[in-house]
């Protein structure tokens, strides 16, 4: 199967219209780090923006309004949105495209990754967005978050154990199930599955933190730094699987072992975010940020690529990539 033979995701490197970025409301989900994690994904759209690329910043409410147009680049268009998370990679619309000059939009089941943040308005945030963009709407008969899987443009798609046979959301499908809804609706005839996703990610270990695929058949992973790197073993296990699996592993230094208040944090570079003319990778304040996003940048030699603080971000559950979808353009 080539790119784009028959309705497929295409992968994130494809040329986008636009992307939604979801900006930080709620101080109970970031108590104490609201207006920081704020200021970080104003740093995310302002970059993104002023590459030159649309960018769509959802805000809750005026208030939010007013406060996101205080941070922002004048070129990031402000959008008030109904929505709870601000995790749109999850609840966003998942944009596939035919080949020719189609796109529509597929959306899933979504029960708060497991059963454990469900937030007014994120059950319908994805097809509201979608069909404000004048998309048709297909709905899939699953429980699927867009963070959970990684394509590479060619029909292969990499996932985790952990997140897509987690019996908190799809109990009743069996691998081959799964597998076959992900052909049926998304395009993907190949699925590379990893084990579990890094040590306490909120989401059930998904894929996005973990391992991205950058090229056909390439797949970026973390590598270990340092002696007590929480992650050592997932990372080397993901790595054996790849290649196993005979797809080129392409290493990058991980953030290594960050912790709050002695808890240890889902921290990682992969959540980068890949857009038409950057790449902006979260950094955490680590002696290893500047050799990460350089390990980042030399595998997209066709974009820039910059480092953006998201410890704050971080505190929320998630990253710069779980934050954003991307409208892919009609080809």
């Amino acid at each position: 199967m080539t790119l784009l033979d028959t309705w497929a995701l295409p992968p994130e490197w494809h040329p986008q219209d636009w992307i939604w970025i979801g900006f930080p409301h709620d101080p109970v989900e970031w108590p104490g780090f609201l207006e920081a994690a704020q200021e970080q994904m104003a740093a995310f759209a302002s970059a993104v923006a002023e590459s030159g690329q649309e960018v769509r910043l959802l805000v809750r409410d005026e208030l939010n309004r007013a406060r996101a147009a205080a941070l922002v680049s004048s070129k990031v268009k402000l959008e008030t949105r109904r929505y709870g998370d601000v995790w749109l990679r999850d609840t966003g619309p998942l944009v596939v495209t035919d080949g020719k000059h189609g796109r529509k939009a597929m959306r899933f089941g979504f029960n708060g990754w497991g059963g454990k943040y469900l937030m007014d308005g994120d059950q319908e945030i994805g097809e509201e967005l979608a069909r404000e963009a004048g998309l048709e709407v297909e709905t899939g008969d699953w429980i699927l978050e867009g963070g959970a899987l990684d394509g590479d443009g060619t029909g292969l798609v990499v996932t985790t154990e952990q997140c897509l046979l987690n019996p908190n959301r799809n109990p009743h499908l069996s691998r081959a199930d799964l597998e076959m809804r992900l052909q049926r609706d998304l395009g993907y005839d190949r699925v590379l599955w990893l084990g579990d996703g890094l040590i306490n990610d909120h989401t059930d270990g998904h894929v996005d933190n973990l391992a991205r695929f950058v090229a056909p058949n390439q797949l970026a992973l973390p590598r270990a730094t340092g002696a007590d790197d929480p992650n050592a073993a997932i990372y080397a296990d993901a790595k054996a699987r790849a290649e196993a699996a005979g797809v080129i592993v392409r290493e990058v230094p991980s953030p290594g072992r960050v912790e709050t208040d002695g808890r240890i944090e889902p921290a990682s570079y992969m959540n980068f975010a890949i857009t038409s003319k950057l790449v902006v990778v979260p950094i955490y304040g680590t002696a290893h940020d500047t050799e990460g996003v350089a390990a980042i940048a030399a595998l997209f030699p066709d974009r820039e690529t910059v480092g953006v603080m998201a410890d704050a971000v971080l505190a929320g559950g998630g990253s710069f990539h779980c934050s954003s979808q991307q409208m892919p353009a009609q080809v």
